[in-house]
Parts: C-alpha cells; sequence; structure tokens
C-alpha cells in the first residue's frame, strides 16, 4: 500500500483510539439507522412497493358460484358424450357444445330456471345438446354434476377464502344455480367458509334481481357500497349487483385469478 494511502487509512483508526467511547456510539448508532433503512426498503421492495391495509378495502365479498368459484374438472360436451355412448348417442362434442349453448341462452318460460333440484330445467338443456331423451342418460348426467369430483376451485381460491376470513370479510355465495350447490361446497370445502350461501332456487330469485343481492347482504350485515361481487356474467353479474350500488369485478376481465381479488381488497398500491 502507498504512504499516503496507509497514512490516510490509519488516521481514523489512531482518532479512534485517542478517544473511542464517543466515535464507537456514534458508529454503533449509524449502523442502527442505516441498517433499519435498509430492512424498511427491502420488505418494500420485497412486494413490489405494496403493503398492508391496515383494515381491507370492502368488508364483504359476494361470489358467483358456477363459471367463477366452480370450474368444471373437464369440458361439458366431453362429458356428455362420454356419459352418453352407452345410450346410443353419437352426437360430437362440437354439436353438443353449440347444442347446450343455443338452450342455455334461450328464454326460460318461467320465472326462474332453477326450481328445487333444477330437474326440469336441465332436463330440457341435455335433450337440446344431445338430441337424447333417454332417461336414463339424463339421471346419469345430472348425478355425476352432483358431486365435487365433477367441479374444481380455481387456482388459490381456498387460500384466498382462508385469508380474507382471518382479515375480517365476511364471505358469501350469491348464484343462479339449484339445491345441489349446498352439496358441492362441502365436497369442495370451501362451505363452512362463508357467512352466506344464497341460492337462486331456494330464495326465489335470480341475478339480476335485486332481491338476491340484497338477502346476501342483509345475511352478511354489509352495506352495498361497503362489498364488492365477483362473477362471471356482464347482465347477471355485473348489471344487477352495479342495479343495488355494489361494485362488480367480472371474473375473467377485471380480475382473472383468485389472489388478484386478494390483492385488490387487502393490499394498498403505491398511487
Amino acid at each position: 500500500m502507498p504512504a499516503a494511502a496507509a497514512a490516510a487509512a490509519r488516521g481514523p483508526l489512531l482518532h479512534l483510539r485517542r478517544n473511542p467511547a464517543p466515535r464507537l456510539a456514534a458508529a454503533r448508532r449509524s449502523f442502527s439507522s442505516s441498517g433499519m433503512r435498509c430492512v424498511s426498503a427491502a420488505a418494500g421492495a420485497g412486494g413490489g412497493g405494496r403493503e398492508r391495509r391496515s383494515s381491507p378495502a370492502f368488508g364483504g365479498l359476494l361470489l358467483d358460484a358456477g363459471g367463477t368459484l366452480l370450474q368444471l374438472a373437464r369440458p361439458v360436451a366431453q362429458t356428455y358424450a362420454s356419459l352418453g355412448r352407452r345410450y346410443g348417442m353419437s352426437k360430437s362434442e362440437e354439436s353438443i357444445k353449440e347444442g347446450f349453448k343455443r338452450a342455455f341462452s334461450a328464454p326460460w318460460p318461467k320465472t326462474l330456471r332453477y326450481q328445487g333440484d333444477g330437474r326440469p330445467f336441465w332436463r330440457i338443456v341435455v335433450a337440446e345438446a344431445t338430441e337424447c331423451t333417454n332417461n336414463d342418460y339424463f339421471e346419469e348426467v345430472y348425478e355425476y354434476y352432483a358431486h365435487g369430483d365433477a367441479w374444481r376451485l380455481p387456482a388459490g381460491a381456498y387460500e384466498t377464502l382462508r385469508d380474507l376470513k382471518d382479515a375480517g370479510v365476511k364471505l358469501a355465495v350469491v348464484s343462479n344455480f339449484d339445491t345441489r350447490l349446498r352439496k358441492l361446497l362441502k365436497d369442495l370445502h370451501v362451505s363452512d367458509m362463508f357467512d352466506a350461501i344464497v341460492v337462486s332456487s331456494e330464495v326465489g330469485h335470480e341475478k339480476p334481481a335485486p332481491e338476491i343481492f340484497k338477502r346476501a347482504l342483509d345475511q352478511i350485515g354489509v352495506e352495498a357500497s361497503k362489498a364488492v361481487h365477483v362473477g362471471d356474467d356482464e347482465t347477471a353479474d355485473k348489471a344487477g349487483a352495479n342495479a343495488i350500488g355494489l361494485e362488480c369485478w367480472l371474473w375473467g376481465q377485471d380480475v382473472r385469478t383468485f389472489s388478484e381479488i386478494q390483492d385488490r381488497i387487502l393490499t394498498r398500491f403505491p398511487q
């Protein structure tokens, strides 16, 4: 080391030896302060600048079931076709898919599509989609969808429901569905997560009717302005919720994952 550099390096050390206490104390304070700043910065950077809200953005979360919370384990046309082979049904999966869409979107002459167990409605849908009117075939299809194995939760859904519940957010299912829904939620181990389960076939109202949303809000004790609904239908979910002052995020458009729902409710992003 050159002499000048060595002398410069020794200077601070010599000063510390002459009067060590004040210098050491200052060094400790400086290290502690800078260390805390580094920890804080690292914590902020690790979350992409996000931080947990002191309280959730919404006090209640309402969820649609079919198509949002409940996803099919396999395509409906594939199921209809595979179950129909033993009954002589030979329609292609593409034809079944088109028939299903046509039947499901057709105007229903009664107030409710799903009354009780929903069999009258589903019998028409299956017959239209497959052109098979065999009652045994219909019953096999109907019972297949009555079990949790036919459905799945989206990735991260269970964890999001658990974390939101732990944070004090009230949870409700609001669904146009028949009486099979409660069993399906139990089969998928999420029934106990919800403070309310409001099913159209039980309450006599289907989305977008305001009554079904209001029933859910009343049961969880949260005002419309302090809750958010997530569903996959522009009319039944978004228009219906907005009509009573309830914010709605469309599944697949406004939000695409349950972790995103959790972030928007629990996490504050920098402005």
